[in-house]
């Protein structure tokens, strides 16, 4: 089964990173905005558990934190996918490395960029007028982090959660 780690920011984040997926990422209705902390592998339901285990000690000992979301920007020209930029902090990558070491695996195709996806999978024309309009967008998003989430994919593709981990606290 495939699995993945991620953050899911507050409600108001989610609403207005939504405005923009509904038009531009296919992958609207598979899952909800979010930060990947790790992303999509494998795992049989043994090892998921002993996961879940080593997960729960990586939330103790990490604290709550602020997340900033910053701007909207693109990986272009490595892909075409617009995102909302999150503002790289030692204590979320600290967080992303210590889950990335836990779990194992390979450490993903790209490095850590922490991100929530608005727009993906857009000819390089639908990229260039969609991120030339919104890259002027002005964006000023705090929020506090106090868990993260390990997700299983269904057979239709969407994602859900399978445990929920808080920081800095007791299962």
């Amino acid at each position: 089964m495939n699995f993945g780690i991620v953050i899911f920011p507050t409600k108001k984040m989610q609403d207005y990173a939504n405005s923009f997926r509904k038009r531009y990422d296919p992958h609207y209705a598979l899952i909800t905005p979010h930060v990947t902390l790790k992303s999509s592998f494998e795992a049989s339901d043994e090892q998921i558990k002993e996961i879940a285990e080593k997960l729960h000690n990586v939330a103790m000992q990490h604290l709550p934190f602020q997340l900033n979301v910053l701007k909207i920007s693109s990986f272009q020209p490595v892909n075409n996918v617009i995102y909302l930029k999150v503002e790289p902090t030692k204590t979320l990558d600290a967080l992303q490395e210590d889950i990335q070491t836990t779990v194992g695996g390979s450490e993903g195709e790209y490095s850590f960029v922490p991100h929530i996806t608005i727009g993906q999978k857009l000819s390089n024309d639908e990229h260039s007028d969609i991120y030339g309009s919104l890259r002027m967008t002005k964006v000023n998003h705090e929020e506090i982090v106090d868990r993260f989430h390990l997700l299983y994919q269904l057979d239709n593709g969407s994602w859900t959660v399978y445990e929920t981990f808080r920081l800095g606290k007791e299962k």
